[in-house]
């Protein structure tokens, strides 16, 4: 017999792995660095995001959303300043 244990992922591991292949794509950032970070925990079978992972991913992404927002005003103020 063997004692090696078999995991599905989950759908929303899944669909987290999509985000962040789209991610890298659209920042120009290795897809493998953001994989690095990700936290997963067993939850019925299936290997599922932590809670803190996706506190971390949510509070980055608004941070990159924000950062993005103010570059996008600077840009205007600069072209109406031209």
């Amino acid at each position: 017999m063997s004692d090696r244990k078999v995991f599905e992922l989950s759908d929303e591991l899944i669909g987290q792995l999509a985000k962040l292949l789209q991610l890298s794509i659209l920042t120009g950032t290795n897809v493998v660095d953001h994989f690095r970070l990700l936290r997963v925990e067993t939850e019925e079978g299936r290997l599922a995001l932590t809670p803190e992972y996706k506190e971390y991913f949510e509070n980055s992404l608004n941070s990159m959303l924000k950062e993005a927002e103010q570059l996008q005003e600077e840009m205007q103020t600069t072209i109406v300043q031209a």
